[in-house]
């Protein structure tokens, strides 16, 4: 329970690159995804997702917020 009493007095920067953490995840899931629509047998069936549009959108985001958390985090 040590983890939920650090996660809950976490600073703002780490709330952040924790944000941000979670955009860089939500782009892998993405990534891994469009490779898997390019792979697939039969290529004529189109898919609903725009999964490039939102990995390039999370990776963007994510990335963005990392950078701004990064440097308070480790100032201490």
């Amino acid at each position: 329970m040590d983890w939920l009493h650090d996660l809950v007095f976490l600073s703002d920067a780490g709330r952040v690159a924790l944000l941000g953490v979670g955009f860089i995840l939500l782009a892998l899931v993405a990534m891994v995804a469009e490779r898997r629509r390019g792979k697939r047998a039969r290529i004529d069936r189109v898919g609903c997702m725009p999964w490039l549009t939102i990995f390039l959108a999370a990776a963007v985001i994510g990335g963005g917020l990392l950078s701004m958390a990064l440097p308070a985090l480790l100032q201490g």
